[in-house]
């Protein structure tokens, strides 16, 4: 086993999963799948890598909503003006719950930074996106080692 914090397929995927959870665009299940694949690493660490990478994105855009929500509608501001109203309006509805599909595309993103920007605390935020993005990549590992027999 190639030591997690050395290997360079793990920082990718760490990056990976971090970008893919922010507004930029990417994705992390394809990496994931790939090194589960390769089968150089159990699957509980590849779990752990890319959940990390995810939460801690996730957190950056709770900050952005938390402290820059002034400048959403801006040209140059990654989000806009409906995709802000778009989450807010979920999550209003729903509450804090909606964080555990923190992880669905399209919608989870908008969901973490109009947690930020209707002033959810950090820990229950943390907490609801933890549960959800790793019960998606344990799934997907599961699935991925299952197909592989």
């Amino acid at each position: 086993m190639i030591p997690l914090l050395t290997d360079p397929a793990c920082w990718a995927l760490f990056a990976l999963s971090l970008a893919a959870a922010t507004l930029l665009p990417g994705g992390s299940e394809a990496a994931l799948v790939a090194l589960l694949i390769a089968g150089e690493h159990p699957a509980w660490a590849l779990v752990l890598v890319a959940s990390v990478g995810n939460v801690l994105g996730a957190a950056i855009n709770w900050g952005l909503g938390r402290g820059l929500r002034h400048l959403v509608g801006r040209r140059w501001f990654p989000v806009t003006a409906a995709q802000l109203a778009r989450g807010q309006a979920i999550f209003g509805r729903y509450g804090a719950w909606t964080l555990l599909f923190s992880w669905v595309p399209v919608i989870g993103d908008p969901l973490t930074v109009a947690a930020g920007t209707l002033g959810l605390r950090l820990t229950p935020f943390l907490l609801l996106v933890t549960l959800g993005k790793v019960a998606r990549y344990a799934v997907l590992a599961l699935i991925t080692r299952g197909l592989l027999g």
